[in-house]
């Protein structure tokens, strides 16, 4: 289950105590000129539900689609990052969904995106530390929630590989 996506206007991560969270994952958010324009974090809570926090500047006002990607590269057009983290499952809000991976739409105004989503779908050591790592993308357009396999979403605009901090 997903719950909760937070837009506003100002450029900096919610401040939300956590000195409770499991592991923990970062990353700088960057575009497709590979220009820093912000930060995730990625961390699981006391209760094993996965936060997901980012804070990005620079983009195109309106919704964006975001997911967990499988490999942690965020090279040229970022196809470098793989497909979502999809498990067995397929994409969206449809029988037999959502991926591990999916997550809310973020919406940008002012072009600035706060955005913050909890998912129970997928773990911090199990799914986003793997071999080859995990990336965070958020893509030019919404996701329908529906269309296969990544909800007709558009093109990545912006990239951050997941690591330690």
């Amino acid at each position: 289950m997903i719950r909760a996506t937070l837009a506003c206007l100002a450029f900096a991560a919610p401040a939300f105590a956590d000195g409770h969270v499991g592991p923990r994952l970062t990353g700088t958010m960057v575009n497709t000129s590979g220009a820093n324009i912000g930060s995730v974090s990625v961390f699981e809570t006391e209760s094993g539900i996965v936060r997901v926090v980012v804070a990005a500047r620079g983009l195109e006002p309106g919704a964006h689609s975001i997911h967990l990607h499988a490999t942690g590269l965020c090279e040229g057009d970022f196809s470098s990052a793989g497909g979502h983290i999809a498990g067995d499952a397929q994409h969206g809000l449809v029988a037999g969904g959502p991926h591990p991976g999916d997550l809310p739409n973020g919406f940008v105004e002012v072009e600035a995106l706060n955005y913050e989503a909890f998912n129970e779908r997928i773990a911090v050591d199990r799914d986003l530390m793997d071999g080859d790592g995990s990336a965070l993308i958020v893509h030019s357009g919404p996701d329908d929630y529906e269309s296969q396999p990544a909800g007709d979403a558009g093109h990545p605009v912006a990239c951050a590989v997941l690591g330690e901090p």
